[in-house]
């Protein structure tokens, strides 16, 4: 079957399925496994490179509130590649090309594709997707099996997790302006037993003032902006130190969203596994160098790495 991938983690799920093969087109942000970056890019970002934080929630904004489009679909490259199925999202406006606009240029398509929405809000509609993914390009028997892996892996981390009092924890999205984490997160926190102070399982990523965060007494904050890296996430603390460090935290932990929050797809549950590290460092193995970056908190000006 020919597949063309909307969304990086419709891609991911399709290779962790073993459909890689089938693969014909991803989207430009498409970057795990590494092959997929070699494969045909059918979107690009109408957001301009190298702005800030603030830059980028603003122009967002802007073209959102104007009906305006955030990613472009190159629907000649699309037909060209005569796609079978076209899996897309609904979840998330600001994460891919709006799934009306795929539906009106699939119409159009002479390979006649499938449109597939994955649309979740929790893990449990995460592995659900990956078992109708897997169904839609005929390989339930995968899916079963790497749903059945991801759920024990999550049941075993959470065992392991369980027991103490939990730590209260504040997941930061964004952080001009400050978004705490939603949809899967929370989720993910409770998993790794933590309590997410802020954020409801479920339920949108919203904007909130930094009095709320600092009213919600959380002991650690993990900096997760969507899409960044750690390397990035923390120098987005760095960038706006004197906010973070005024939450009163006893611990600031900057992570690599990009792969392991973000994006709805296998490796949540490396997520799992890493906030539960970060939360319960001598019962939960340390996660791969470069994963996580934890900064001193301090009272002023600028947070230094915690050696």
């Amino acid at each position: 079957m020919r597949i063309a991938s909307l969304v990086p983690s419709a891609t991911e799920m399709l290779f962790a399925l073993g459909l890689g093969d089938d693969v014909v087109g991803v989207t430009h942000e498409c970057d795990h496994p590494p092959e997929t970056v070699d494969l045909p890019h059918l979107t690009r970002t109408v957001i301009p490179p190298g702005l800030s934080a603030a830059g980028i929630d603003r122009a967002v904004r802007e073209r959102t509130e104007r009906g305006g489009a955030l990613y472009e679909l190159d629907s000649e490259l699309l037909g060209e590649l005569e796609p079978e199925l076209i899996v897309t999202q609904a979840v998330c406006e600001v994460c891919a090309v709006a799934v009306e606009d795929v539906r009106a240029v699939a119409a159009e398509l002479p390979s006649d594709p499938r449109v597939l929405s994955l649309d979740p809000s929790t893990i449990g509609e995460v592995l659900a997707g990956m078992r109708e993914l897997a169904a839609a390009a005929g390989a339930e028997e995968a899916g079963d099996r790497v749903g059945r892996e991801a759920a024990d892996r999550l049941d075993r981390v959470a065992e392991v997790a369980a027991g103490d009092e939990p730590p209260r924890v504040a997941c930061l999205e964004w952080l001009d302006p400050i978004f705490v984490g939603g949809h899967w997160v929370p989720q993910m926190v409770e998993l790794a037993g933590g309590e997410d102070v802020l954020g409801l399982p479920g339920e949108r990523s919203r904007v909130a003032e930094p009095e709320e965060l600092a009213a919600a007494r959380p002991h650690v904050v993990i900096a997760m902006p969507c899409g960044y890296d750690a390397e990035r996430a923390a120098g987005e603390v760095r960038d706006h130190a004197e906010l973070v460090a005024g939450l009163g935290a006893d611990r600031i932990v900057a992570v690599d969203a990009a792969a392991y929050f973000s994006r709805p797809g296998p490796r949540l549950v490396d997520g799992v596994e890493l906030l539960a590290h970060v939360l319960h460092p001598d019962r939960v193995e340390a996660p791969p160098a470069g994963r996580v970056i934890e900064l001193e908190p301090r009272p002023h000006a600028e947070l230094g790495v915690r050696g």
